[in-house]
């Protein structure tokens, strides 16, 4: 006898996977996984409704705004897309956020950071993308500072961390220097993650609350 199997739901047959699956290779539970299905299929309907988190419907998640320019939403959406085919499937979701799990290796989070900062993917960091990330960093905080004040940060950070004085940061220089200063990685990590069943759901189901009770 064949099995029936139901393929109706563009979700299953766009990169869905199993939660049983994704929660063995992260480090979130399966009711945890299930919660971030959830999420996912709110944030990969909420501008195009085909199952899969395009760019604009990753920015909107991010940054409430799907228009506005940020070079950490690119280059975050870039790595999540693991298949490199412009879109976020479930089971990429899963797997990347699990690298900013409470309880994912900090060898993970380090690499991640460094994938993170080496935007023209050359295996270095090298001075310019330190200035182009410390320049995001502050535009977030809406920090100001003068130029000369930013030159001495980069240079400063950048002599520091480039360990064998050859212009570029390398893996093993950034992991060193960020053993040194943990800030750096302090937002590799989301603490609610470790909660995601009671975090999650309400931000999930509000939009269908406000809409039942009108």
């Amino acid at each position: 006898m064949g099995c029936y199997c139901s393929t109706s739901k563009k979700t299953e047959a766009q990169g869905y996977e199993e939660p049983t699956i994704l929660s063995s290779e992260t480090p979130f539970t399966v009711s945890e996984v299930e919660a971030l299905h959830e999420l996912y299929k709110k944030l990969s309907n909420s501008i195009v409704e085909d199952g899969l988190i395009h760019k604009e419907e990753f920015q909107l998640a991010l940054f409430r705004n799907k228009n506005k320019k940020n070079l950490f939403a690119d280059r975050i959406f870039d790595l999540f897309d693991l298949k490199r085919n412009g879109v976020i499937e479930f089971g990429e979701f899963v797997r990347s956020l699990g690298v900013f799990h409470p309880n994912a290796a900090l060898e993970d989070k380090i690499t991640f950071a460094f994938r993170l900062y080496d935007l023209r993917q050359t295996g270095f960091i090298e001075r310019e993308e330190l200035k182009e990330m410390v320049l995001a960093l502050l535009h977030e905080s809406d920090l100001e500072l003068s130029d000369d004040m930013i030159e001495t940060i980069v240079d400063k950070t950048f002599s520091d961390a480039d360990i064998n004085g050859d212009g570029r940061i390398d893996q093993d220089e950034w992991k060193a220097f960020v053993s040194k200063h943990p800030s750096l990685i302090k937002n590799m990590t989301l603490p609610y993650l470790k909660d995601i069943t009671l975090a999650f759901p309400s931000f999930v189901i509000r939009t269908d609350i406000e809409e039942s009770e009108m």
